[in-house]
């Protein structure tokens, strides 16, 4: 008997009943791991369905990771675990507590039968696009955060678009793609208006910026406030050799760089909030209680992760901001 049974007017597309036929296969233990399967010419030729409808089954077997493709040779069964209904492959700059948080919430989210794959591309663009190379054609879903890599675009069009999704930071080359941001310019603009009273009291503000690794409208968010309100500013890309003198505003992007300042400031006797001003980006409990209190702009990253879990669920095709903002501590 025939693993593949496929029936006209049976009211399934032809495709799904190569995927029913396979899985049943599976369970009753007639295919196993290691198996080779049918070749598509083979069914096309015994049933008279095109070799696209065959492709169809197999690639999303293939992409729920049931199944796997060996050039020249054919389809194998790689796995024998039927249930996954959808594999996603979830590709992020860095892991930090905010990406955690963003990842817990969208897994609490999403249904129990969906696998997430989670990789790292370390800001590196080699390892970014060797990632996704390698992995074309395996996951029903790509969740991609970007970050500042130029030319990301040369290696995501080689994805279905209707399968991508940009998360976080994306750009004019993207934007045809649905996507969960944040606006870092027009927010951290914005943000900084907010807080132009206090940070007014200030001589200089300072960003600290690395720009391999910050976004870029963090920048001109930062330099479009300073130039509009007559403030003076400097940007600098590390707090290394750096000595905070009193009378200074800094805006940090990253804890590592927090704690730094905070250190160098006890060195020369400084007093957060009173005589040096501090605005951190991203908000988390320790950021609460640090200094009395530090000043942040923030996403909500659960918030985020709910959203772009929804968006997966529903198929909708979507572009989000998630949008900034400032919470008013101590330390300004």
């Amino acid at each position: 008997m025939s693993i593949i049974q496929i029936k006209n007017n049976l009211g399934v597309a032809k495709y799904k009943q190569i995927i029913i036929s396979i899985e049943k296969a599976l369970i009753d233990k007639v295919l196993k791991k290691g198996d080779k399967l049918p070749s598509i010419n083979s069914i096309r030729n015994k049933y008279g369905v095109s070799r696209d409808t065959v492709l169809m089954a197999y690639s999303e077997l293939k992409a729920r990771g049931v199944v796997q493709s060996i050039s020249g040779k054919g389809y194998y069964v790689k796995s024998e675990n039927i249930n996954t209904a959808q594999k996603i492959f979830l590709l992020f700059d860095e892991l930090n507590v905010f990406k955690e948080d963003l990842y817990n919430s969208f897994l609490k989210n999403l249904p129990k039968n969906i696998q997430v794959d989670i990789f790292f591309h370390h800001f590196n663009y080699d390892l970014f696009s060797k990632l996704i190379y390698d992995n074309i054609g395996n996951y029903n879903s790509y969740i991609i955060m970007p970050a500042n890599l130029k030319n990301t675009k040369n290696v995501i069009e080689k994805l279905p678009s209707e399968k991508v999704y940009i998360l976080d930071q994306t750009n004019e080359e993207l934007s045809d793609y649905q996507s969960i941001y944040q606006n870092f310019e027009k927010d951290i603009y914005n943000n900084l208006v907010e807080a132009s009273t206090l940070i007014k009291k200030y001589k200089e503000i300072i960003l600290l910026f690395q720009d391999n690794k910050q976004p870029l409208g963090m920048q001109k968010g930062f330099t479009k406030f300073c130039k509009t309100n007559a403030i003076d500013y400097s940007i600098i890309g590390t707090l290394e050799n750096h000595i905070p003198k009193k009378n200074q505003v800094y805006l940090i992007p990253d804890d590592r760089n927090l704690i730094l300042l905070i250190k160098k400031a006890r060195e020369e006797n400084l007093t957060i909030g009173t005589d040096l001003g501090v605005i951190a980006i991203n908000d988390s409990l320790l950021k609460e209680i640090l200094e009395g209190g530090i000043t942040t702009m923030t996403t909500d990253f659960t918030e985020m992760g709910i959203k772009l879990a929804q968006m997966l669920t529903n198929k909708e095709q979507l572009k989000i901001q998630n949008p900034i903002n400032l919470i008013i501590r101590n330390s300004l």
